[in-house]
């Protein structure tokens, strides 16, 4: 089972890893969010790079992978890392991740379970509120939904305010 692990600067006892996710919208301004074989947690369509993919491939094949479909990514919402998180898989692997999160569209495919998840469904940022959700992904999904024009970069749980006053619309 896949262990998130917080602590000052813990991050430094992994290697670094980068991950890709995107929020996926429905035509209800729904988004999709599956729920992962290994833990049961919710989380958005993501995962990890391979050698030789770029990060917009990686997360193509991601989705594909998780959910059967075929994605366009529209933009780039936001960079994410956190020093004082450690990732510990299955297999004992430790990791600090650097996240790249996209907004996609779905182009094709078909809606279905893998071996990665164990169901699926769409909700809105009410229905977040009870579900056992990535923290992470909480904050993605929040990102992705306000209206800025600037990409989001976010150092832990620093997000910089100050900074991101012009890119957020206020109100």
């Amino acid at each position: 089972m896949t262990q998130v692990l917080y602590g000052d600067r813990l991050g430094k006892q992994g290697k670094i890893r980068v991950g890709c996710s995107a929020i996926i919208f429905n035509d209800e301004g729904r988004f999709l969010l599956t729920r992962r074989s290994d833990n049961g947690e919710w989380c958005l369509p993501s995962g990890g790079l391979e050698p030789g993919e770029s990060v917009q491939e990686a997360y193509i094949r991601e989705v594909f992978e998780e959910t059967g479909l075929h994605v366009r990514i529209k933009r780039l919402v936001g960079i994410y890392s956190n020093h004082n998180q450690l990732v510990i898989y299955s297999d004992s692997d430790k990791f600090q991740i650097v996240a790249v999160h996209f907004e996609a569209e779905i182009t094709g495919g078909v809606l279905g379970l893998s071996d990665e998840t164990m169901d699926f469904g769409y909700f809105s940022l009410d229905e977040i509120a009870g579900i056992d959700l990535i923290q992470s992904h909480r904050e993605r999904i929040l990102d992705s939904v306000i209206e800025q024009t600037k990409t989001i970069v976010n150092n832990s749980f620093g997000l910089v305010k100050a900074a991101m006053n012009g890119f957020r619309k206020q109100g």
